[in-house]
């Protein structure tokens, strides 16, 4: 059973949750707000770092000139790292196979240097359920000296670079200190009424799943509810897909053109990097439309979805609506999507839903009450395709859908339904794993007083496990 900490927080999180909704119910939006909102004033921010002080940097992006449309990216030191050698051409620089070992074996948490107990994962449906020793830590190098940063003004000086203080400015053309990194796209929970992109929580998740996975996380800062009903934040999570591969193909069309402009230059090309700071594609204001850091580290072609709890709902659309774009969506490929304790609900039942009804922090009948803010009062249904994965004629085929990791917990209401769609994708042969929590809340992975607990540590390892599946270039074999 969760702790008496945890049931008393739950208790304080329903009252206060409760009264929330009940304030947006009966304050109307406010029109003189077109942009509608991204974050709620009792959200604690925390600020972006462009600097390289924890291992992640962090800046703020309003992508959308109509909309409140953020994102946050978070990225990762080890994007600064030499390029590892090619497995496949060189056999002796090919990593060693992990060993499997059991789940009740205890490893290094990560984070804060202590034992992680992995037994904490329940169970796991799908292929066998096996587990991993720690793949070996993410390199935490310095920018490297001043002769790698020539080309382009990457740091306010080189000293500063090598001391991993200053912010960094992004372009970073040279092989040596230069790699690509998959990029995540990250959706927030909430339930539709609250939540941010940048809030406190959400930033040390993204930041620990940033550094675990060794990949670009890009946490997207949708629309609100009742302010934008639905299909606000599913469109705002597709937009950002897109210019996701909007940014992918700029950044290819500068590189392009500085090395026309610079052809021909001695030094094999050195002319060409000079002058690729020349030709950036601007729009009428002469700024630059091309995102720095995506363009030197990000890699579309590896593209996850994440989504936590009503942002798993958003996660899935995205996967969706991807899968129907097809190779329009070029050079962005989503190889993978990871749902964690998803806000999925339906008409008819579940055994869970009748039985943990009342579960802590987030009970059935204030879900449904959030679901009537989000839903536009004439489509509102428990059944509506936004809610309930299991109705026919929601999308795609399934047998299309990417790989999808399920995490769900012992204590959720919402568990059996998420369960069952993951049951639905592996009839049709999709590798769809299910990972089960004992003694875990919803939002056990994600909620503010319970992101440092050994349990939610021990999750976003095991996500990282299974994710480097789709996204290594190497060939490791990880899986459950």
């Amino acid at each position: 059973m969760p702790s008496v900490a945890v049931k008393l927080y739950s208790v304080f999180f329903k009252f206060l949750l409760k009264h929330r909704l009940q304030n947006r119910i009966q304050s109307p939006p406010d029109e003189s707000n077109p942009f509608g909102v991204t974050s709620r004033p009792e959200e604690t921010v925390a600020a972006a770092n462009p600097s390289f002080t924890d291992g992640v940097a962090t800046k703020d992006i309003h992508i959308d000139p109509f909309t409140s449309l953020t994102i946050r990216i978070f990225l990762p030191d080890s994007a600064l790292n030499p390029p590892e050698p090619d497995s496949r051409s060189n056999n002796h620089n090919y990593p060693p196979r992990p060993k499997f070992r059991s789940n009740h074996t205890k490893r290094a948490d990560p984070d804060q240097g202590v034992g992680s107990n992995r037994s904490f994962r329940r169970n796991s449906y799908g292929p066998p359920n096996v587990t991993l020793s720690p793949s070996e830590e993410p390199r935490r190098n310095s920018y490297g000296s001043s002769n790698d940063m020539e080309g382009l003004n990457l740091m306010s000086t080189s000293a500063a670079a090598a001391a991993g203080g200053g912010a960094y400015r992004g372009y970073s053309p040279s092989p040596d200190n230069c790699r690509k990194l998959p990029v995540m796209l990250q959706f927030h929970g909430g339930g539709w009424v609250s939540g941010s992109n940048d809030s406190a929580a959400n930033d040390l998740f993204c930041r620990r799943i940033a550094k675990q996975c060794d990949v670009i996380v890009v946490a997207v800062g949708y629309r609100l509810a009742p302010e934008n009903r639905y299909p606000a934040a599913f469109e705002d999570g597709l937009k950002v897909l897109n210019w996701l591969g909007k940014q992918a193909n700029l950044a290819e069309c500068s590189k392009s053109m500085g090395n026309a402009r610079g052809g021909g230059g001695g030094g094999g090309g050195g002319g060409g990097l000079n002058e690729f700071k020349k030709s950036h594609i601007v729009d009428t204001f002469g700024a630059s439309m091309v995102e720095p850091w995506l363009a030197a580290h990000g890699d579309p072609s590896r593209c996850v979805l994440l989504g936590v709890s009503c942002g798993a709902n958003i996660a899935d659309y995205v996967a969706r609506k991807a899968v129907e774009a097809g190779k329009l969506l070029d050079p962005v490929k989503v190889v993978a999507q990871v749902l964690m304790y998803p806000f999925f609900i339906g008409s008819v039942p579940t055994h869970s839903e009748l039985k943990l009804a009342n579960s802590y922090f987030y009970d059935k009948s204030m879900c449904i009450f959030a679901w009537k803010l989000f839903l536009p009062e004439e489509e509102f249904s428990l059944d509506h395709p936004a809610a309930n994965p299991l109705i026919s004629d929601r999308g795609p085929p399934l047998k299309l859908m990417p790989p999808t990791l399920t995490v769900v917990a012992e204590h959720d209401w919402m568990r059996d339904r998420a369960i069952a769609y993951s049951e639905e994708l592996r009839k049709v042969n999709v590798d769809a794993p299910v990972l089960d929590y004992k003694d875990a809340v919803h939002e056990f992975a994600t909620l503010d007083m319970l992101l440092k607990t050994p349990q939610a540590q021990a999750c976003a390892e095991d996500i990282a496990i299974w994710v480097k599946k789709f996204i290594s270039l190497r060939g490791h074999e990880f899986s459950y």
